[in-house]
């Protein structure tokens, strides 16, 4: 079956590629999750729109995906959460927590799609993250979970 990504999804592609994949795959995962949509003749313009729109928020060279990463590598993110008296916390760290904390420090843009937290955050203290910019280029920054 063919279909357009709608979003980035691992292993398959980005937003706007036309990909051909299994109909059980399409229908019973991609599809309901809004990662795709089926592909017809029609769907070319929302392919062209959702490819512009990628071009607007994506880093487009190596040079800026490396000047993101200086900026986002010499921030001190804190970040502030309902813990326990043991340090552990109630719930876990996301990558949306992650993006709030930065755009706290006033830190560059990030989407909250390319930030990668290794296994689930679950304690207080210093974490590494890391935010994929560009293929070829990952920002690992150090975030400081506090109880709040």
């Amino acid at each position: 079956m063919k279909i357009i990504l709608t979003n980035e999804v691992s292993g398959l592609g980005n937003a706007g590629d036309i990909v051909e994949v299994k109909d059980g795959y399409a229908r019973n995962y991609l599809v309901p999750r809004g990662f795709a949509i089926r592909w017809t003749k029609g769907g070319q313009k929302d392919v062209d729109a959702i490819r512009r729109a990628r071009k607007i928020h994506e880093i487009q060279t190596l040079e800026q995906a490396n000047e993101v990463k200086a900026k986002l590598e010499a921030l001190s993110v804190k970040l502030a959460v309902r813990a326990g008296d043991a340090g552990r916390l109630f719930g876990s760290v996301t990558p949306g927590d992650v993006v709030e904390a930065i755009k706290a420090v006033d830190g560059p843009l990030v989407d909250k799609r390319r930030v990668e937290i290794g296994s689930p955050i679950k304690t207080t203290g210093a974490h590494q993250v890391t935010v994929k910019l560009h293929p070829e280029v990952a920002a690992a920054i150090s975030v400081n979970v506090v109880a709040a």
